[in-house]
């Protein structure tokens, strides 16, 4: 798996948990919706860490919380 599919995981996994919608978490984060759909169906394959922050901020967790997972744990390096 690459980052980015870890991270849609991570944000599909997160709106299942916290019950949201994407227009919920996109009033929450101040995150535009078609930015998070952009995230989500992989036209933007290369989120910023200020995006992911505001996503966080959204859910409530912590950017250290959105990262601490087996996946990310166990990202190999990315092939440039």
């Amino acid at each position: 798996m690459n980052t980015y599919i870890d991270t849609k995981n991570r944000l599909l996994f997160l709106l299942e948990q916290y019950h949201m919608s994407i227009h919920a978490l996109a009033i929450k984060s101040g995150v535009a919706p078609s930015t998070i759909k952009n995230i989500l169906y992989g036209k933007s394959q290369n989120p910023g860490i200020v995006t992911i922050k505001m996503l966080c901020d959204g859910f409530g967790i912590s950017i250290y919380d959105f990262f601490n997972t087996q996946d990310f744990k166990s990202i190999e390096p990315e092939n440039i």
